[in-house]
């Protein structure tokens, strides 16, 4: 009976961590999510005390920065028991297996193991926290994860995207290309991370003695600021320049990042000079990104520059079918034409939509899908992307109920005639909008955690603020209607 209750509690905590990390992808957004939350995994319970697994030191300290205490509240909101998170540096990779370092199994395994090239020991803990950078880093450590499903076998490709996937796969499969950088831009959700995510796969695959960095712009800052902190920028340089293939996703996150850009300049240069690859992302082309230097934008226009077009219907089908095909599901021809015409801004939510089929279907009905159930399933969606709300509109007409302009709820203003209206836009934004934090941030001069601290504010006030209550709910039946 205790080894039952075990059971059901761990089945209970693991359901719950599910949830929570789904909630965390729908608010940082898939790029972030991917790099430092998938890697984390749920450890030991015990009164009240969760222990949460992290693969290195680096992603420790990063975690507790930017993801820890929302992980804590939302997990407390939705099981009070919940008092302490602790996150430990706790995983190790033998082969293709996971172990806890708690596992007195794997102690033994460890110990009567040859080690692989890739494992992460103890010694790489203490290196990187000494009071230094971190010199002795592997290129491994530097490199943010690698989400195994995102390869070129799995990219379905289409008209509006051939020319981007072409490239990446001769950069991917070709020592010596002729265009260097390979800059990859488009819209959120039409594939740009899948691909720079294929092409570091592909380069492993072909010749593993390459040394290859992934990591998105933000990740870049961290590990410049870092190096500040301890005052071991060569360290830095040494690293970075040393290596075979550099690949910097959602470069427009270095923004007015003078030192960082001043520093990514003369990488990229050095790196390019040496004839070492560079393949770079961002939601815009080189030309386009704002607060990004003159020169560093002429720099990343000198390659190649490869735009993935919004996705055309026959895609979308190609898309769902081969989703479909992975997940072992049979789908309706009728249901695959709905879907593809229907949920059309991009890929993510198309893969998401089917996914929430699949599961309905699997997991409660148990039936065939059909169109009336797939209608049913997702009409909170469909009457989403009906009303069409932009974050344009919601600025428009929260500016107009407060009697302000849209410039100031851009503006650096923090006077509470305009602070509230602006956390309340973004609520609504968050809301009413598909559209992640970050992109919510940009739209008004924010980073991605303004926007969370703005949606939690609104949250907590609606219910006892009976005034701020009424506004909203005014604002969401004229942007509904």
């Amino acid at each position: 009976m205790a080894e039952e209750a075990i059971n059901k509690d761990n089945a209970i905590i693991s359901d719950e961590w599910n949830q929570i990390c789904n909630q965390l992808k729908t608010e940082f957004g898939e790029t972030a999510y991917d790099s430092w939350l998938k890697p984390l995994s749920i450890g030991s319970y015990s009164s009240g005390v969760m222990n949460i697994c992290v693969p290195t030191p680096f992603m420790k300290n990063w975690v507790l920065t930017h993801y820890a205490d929302r992980i804590h509240k939302i997990w407390e909101r939705r099981n009070p028991d919940i008092k302490k998170i602790n996150f430990i540096v706790q995983s190790f990779n033998l082969g293709n297996s996971s172990f806890r370092a708690t596992d007195s199994s794997l102690l033994k395994k460890i110990s009567s193991t040859p080690t692989p090239q890739n494992l992460y020991m103890p010694e790489f803990e203490k290196a990187s926290n000494s009071n230094n950078y971190g010199a002795h880093d592997s290129f491994a450590q530097l490199s943010a994860p690698l989400n195994p499903a995102y390869t070129f076998d799995s990219f379905v490709v289409g008209q509006t995207n051939e020319f981007a996937a072409a490239a990446a796969k001769k950069v991917a499969t070709s020592k010596n290309v002729s265009f260097n950088p390979l800059f990859l831009y488009s819209g959120v959700g039409l594939g740009k991370t899948h691909l720079m995510h294929a092409i570091a796969w592909e380069i492993k695959k072909n010749d593993p003695k390459r040394n290859v960095i992934y990591l998105s712009a933000e990740q870049f800052l961290f590990k410049f600021v870092k190096a500040l902190r301890y005052k071991d920028m060569s360290a830095f340089k040494e690293q970075f320049r040393a290596v075979d293939v550099l690949m910097v996703d959602d470069v427009q996150f270095m923004s007015n990042k003078e030192s960082t850009q001043e520093e990514f300049f003369y990488t990229f240069n050095s790196l390019i000079g040496e004839g070492r690859q560079v393949i770079l992302s961002a939601d815009k082309s080189p030309t386009d990104l704002e607060g990004i230097e003159t020169r560093l934008k002429s720099r990343l226009s000198g390659g190649l520059v490869a735009d993935i077009h919004p996705t055309d219907f026959n895609l979308r089908m190609g898309i769902l079918h081969s989703k479909a095909k992975q997940m072992g599901v049979e789908l309706p021809e009728k249901v695959a034409e709905f879907l593809a015409e229907k949920i059309t801004s991009n890929i993510r939510e198309l893969e998401g939509s089917l996914r929430r089929i699949v599961a309905h279907s699997q997991l409660l009905s148990k039936s065939e899908i059909t169109l009336d159930m797939t209608q049913d399933i997702l009409k909170d969606m469909l009457r989403s992307i009906d009303r069409k709300t932009t974050i344009d509109e919601i600025q428009k007409k929260v500016a107009e109920y407060f009697n302000i302009s849209v410039k100031e709820l851009q503006s650096s203003r923090r006077a509470r005639t305009v602070a509230r209206p602006r956390q309340i836009a973004m609520y609504l934004a968050k809301q009413l909008t598909s559209r992640s934090l970050p992109e919510i941030g940009r739209k008004f001069d924010r980073d991605h955690t303004t926007v969370m601290h703005a949606v939690r504010k609104v949250e907590d006030l609606i219910g006892t603020d009976s005034s701020l209550t009424e506004s909203v709910n005014a604002l969401r039946r004229s942007l509904e209607n």
